[in-house]
């Protein structure tokens, strides 16, 4: 094509060849359909004219069919408002702020109209009409352009709740109270039914057969037991959720105690220590008999060591096993996992209060084992439903809720939301200053 038959249309960048027209590319920025639409090019050529009014008449079927309230703010948040910062004249130049502290608001109407927002810069209510222009309630502050910022709201979370119902923490304690006074009445039966040890020797064991029984052994056992125990009363002493803990604590107990009772009046084993005093034996078991037994044993809590426990028989399975790895259990879920060196202690007081316990000859081997794995495995079925939102519904692939006290801990745990936090507070009003200095804490 010999270049003196062109023509060159200097404004728009095109070049018209013999009815012909070619677009140039150049560096420059052509804006957006409003722009084209509204403010066309100069034409210099019929052929021109006629593209810019194809464009024009394509711009305004666009606008009219995409036209809702969500589009109109996103256009106009990117075609009125400039990518970078500009100067002063540049983009919104009436409803702009130097401050980054800026919010839009846009409205729809319900025909997909465009619709008015408000634009508020530091505290200067600013309203955008439909066709871009600024109005503002201010006395003619005209700030510099700058960061339009939209306010999203936070996404709403569902915190977990631990509420506390004290009524039924009771009903635990209740429940708790009720089986280890029934504990207490079938020892007090099977007291009755222990084979004469004139006649009958303990049973085989490969550790009684082997370690020489010694009485006080069994002291140092129930030391041990005490000791535990009151670690566990002040971990609950100052544990936030101290009723959600103490509530877990009653229905377990309550439950392996329950088990005892049956297990024990089951299955009546001859006395395992050649020395361990027993009381002798009543010609009659009647109800004044069984209670009275019943009171003393609870009254002593059930220990050798205050001399109360001077009945023999309870041995599938071993109560001293399970108080022992319930309180290790309770320190290990309900304090800090960094504070490892008092669970490894916790453990080692189980073990030796265990030890001793046989070394006593007051429990064959297997009343500890049978114990300490009913005790963990309740425990550890209890903490993982409690923990696990899924498992406190009832259904077909939940083997775990064919428990016999599946129900009863559905509404212990209903209102429960998770894991229960480690956190820590002093539970007294008084002294006030132990409220402010040490606040509670979350470990």
């Amino acid at each position: 094509m010999d270049c003196s038959h062109r023509r060159r249309s200097s404004s728009a960048g095109t070049v018209v060849d013999n009815n012909r027209m070619v677009l140039e590319a150049k560096s420059i920025s052509y804006g957006t359909l409003d722009d084209i639409a509204q403010n066309p090019p100069p034409p210099t050529h019929s052929a021109f004219l006629h593209v810019t009014q194809l464009i024009s008449q394509a711009a305004d079927t666009s606008l009219n069919l995409r036209r809702t309230p969500s589009s109109e703010m996103t256009q106009d948040l990117y075609q009125r408002q400039p990518l970078l910062s500009s100067s002063k004249g540049e983009g919104w130049d009436d409803c702009s702020s130097s401050e980054p502290s800026t919010f839009y608001d846009s409205k729809g109407s319900s025909n997909g109209s465009r619709s008015s927002g408000s634009v508020v810069i530091n505290g200067l209510n600013k309203s955008i009409t439909s066709n871009g222009s600024c109005s503002s309630n201010s006395n003619g502050t005209n700030p510099e352009n700058g960061i339009i910022r939209i306010d999203v709201p936070a996404p709403h979370r569902d915190e977990p709740k631990f509420p506390r119902e004290y009524f039924k923490t009771l009903i635990a304690f209740l429940f708790c109270l009720f089986n280890w006074f029934l504990t207490t009445i079938s020892l007090a039966l099977v007291h009755e039914r222990v084979p004469d040890r004139t006649h009958y020797g303990p049973l085989p064991d490969v550790f009684l057969d082997n370690v020489p029984a010694a009485d006080w052994a069994l002291d140092v056992s129930e030391i041990l037991i005490i000791i535990s125990t009151t670690s566990c009363m002040i971990l609950l002493f100052f544990h936030k959720y101290r009723s959600i803990v103490m509530r877990r604590v009653f229905f377990l107990l309550g439950v392996l105690y329950m088990m005892r009772a049956f297990t024990m009046y089951a299955t009546v084993m001859p006395v395992a220590s050649r020395t361990y005093y027993c009381s002798p034996k009543s010609n009659h078991t009647g109800i004044a008999v069984i209670t009275l037994r019943a009171i003393r044993i609870l009254v002593g809590m059930g220990l050798s060591i205050n001399g109360q426990h001077v009945y023999c028989g309870d041995y599938i399975y071993s109560g001293h096993t399970v108080i022992l790895t319930v309180s290790s259990l309770l320190i290990q879920e309900y304090t800090p996992r960094k504070w490892r060196p008092l669970h490894w202690l916790s453990w080692l007081v189980t073990c030796l209060g265990v030890v001793f316990v046989m070394v006593a000859h007051g429990h064959y081997t297997v009343d500890v084992l049978i114990a300490y794995y009913v005790t963990t495995r309740v425990f550890w079925m209890y903490h993982t439903m409690a923990s696990n939102t899924i498992l406190k519904q009832n259904g077909p692939a939940n083997y775990l809720s064919r428990l016999w006290w599946y129900r009863i801990f559905t509404y212990f745990e209903r209102n429960v939301g998770g894991v229960v936090p480690r956190r820590y507070e002093w539970p007294l009003p008084w002294p006030r200053h132990f409220l402010s200095k040490y606040p509670d804490r979350d470990c």
